[in-house]
């Protein structure tokens, strides 16, 4: 039997086929009773449109690149599977780079993305200030979105997590558990989030102590640096450890334990991101919950929005609220855990 066409399935539902063109490639707004009937007639013929067919006459391709930092990182692979979800519902497949933070091979993948003509990008930038001449130069060739992460105001729209808010829900989680000397062991590097999540650090831990601004160690977003951060840290006897990212804090509970410290007893360790090891490490370990599946679904909407045309004109920024979790790296499992204020944000451990 030879494929369905469009023409077979304007006649099965009684419409045009430019209608039809428009529902199954989502390029303009169609009643929602034609897009049913147009959907239902070209599931009943088993449609499927040629994507390769479509890129020749100079159409859509179906398709969106997502360039991302380092895929070994755990929290990028919960992201693409929600991101992959999220834009097949809407009938488009994704192309993935890994530029390894890079921010040279960045822009290569960005150029050689383009050059397979991908209707728009996700792009979760490697580095704040070298990422952002490629970035703003595809983002005027295709829509894109900035992910997680931002390179500069006025380049793309962007959805993100909410650093700050994320920041203030750690330190006064820590503040009403009695913990006063606090440290911070962070990122380094120029992406956004170390930066924001160390400002925000910096700006809330004034509160419980003044010298907490100071207490600052910064290496990278891994378990290693984790471990090595302890030995940087531990003689002046933090009781809190605030930590960037989970794998920094799975990496300083590590050497906690290698050391004989007791955790939560003698100090207190948390987390961001709130990745699946976080939950299964011992302790547990309390961290922020990003909303990884509103962040892919905000995505996809603003995309969709700029692929259709029913947006133009200045960029939007997206944040979105974060989550504390309580797990046993700042609160032993037999203690009580004060009620957070309204509208703060905490949910127990899984």
């Amino acid at each position: 039997m030879a494929d369905a066409t469009l023409r077979d399935v304007a006649r099965a539902c009684g419409c045009s086929v430019a209608t039809v063109s428009r529902v199954l490639a989502g390029t303009r707004p169609v009643g929602a009773e034609t897009a049913r009937r147009v959907r239902e007639a070209a599931e009943a013929l088993g449609y499927r449109p040629n994507h390769a067919a479509r890129a020749l006459r100079g159409r859509s391709t179906g398709t969106v690149g997502l360039v991302l930092p380092q895929i070994t990182n755990p929290f990028y692979p919960t992201l693409v599977r929600e991101l992959t979800h999220a834009l097949h519902a809407d009938g488009r497949a994704v192309l993935l780079a890994d530029c390894d933070d890079d921010p040279v091979a960045e822009a290569e993948y960005v150029a050689d993305l383009l050059g397979r003509q991908v209707d728009a990008l996700l792009v979760i930038p490697a580095h704040e200030e070298r990422s952002r001449e490629a970035v703003a130069a595809a983002a005027a060739r295709v829509p894109l979105v900035l992910m997680d992460r931002g390179c500069g105001p006025g380049v793309a729209d962007s959805v993100a997590v909410d650093n700050a808010a994320g920041m203030a829900l750690v330190l006064d989680h820590l503040a009403a558990t009695g913990r006063r000397r606090v440290c911070f062991l962070g990122a380094a590097g120029t992406a956004s989030t170390a930066a924001e999540r160390r400002g925000a650090y910096a700006a809330r831990a004034l509160a419980l102590d003044p010298g907490a601004p100071e207490r600052v160690a910064l290496g990278d977003f891994s378990v290693e640096w984790g471990r090595a951060a302890v030995d940087e840290v531990w003689p002046a006897r933090p009781d809190a450890l605030v930590c960037a990212n989970d794998l920094i804090a799975i990496g300083a509970l590590q050497r906690l334990q290698q050391l004989g410290v007791d955790v939560p007893g003698e100090v207190a360790v948390t987390g961001f991101d709130d990745i699946p090891m976080a939950g299964l490490s011992a302790p547990g370990v309390t961290t922020v919950r990003q909303p990884v599946a509103e962040l892919a679904a905000e995505a996809a909407r603003l995309l969709g929005l700029r692929l259709s045309g029913e947006r133009a004109g200045p960029q939007q920024a997206v944040r979105l609220a974060p989550r504390l979790v309580v797990r046993e790296s700042s609160v032993p499992r037999r203690a009580s855990v004060p009620a957070p204020a309204a509208g703060a944000g905490t949910v127990p451990a899984p």
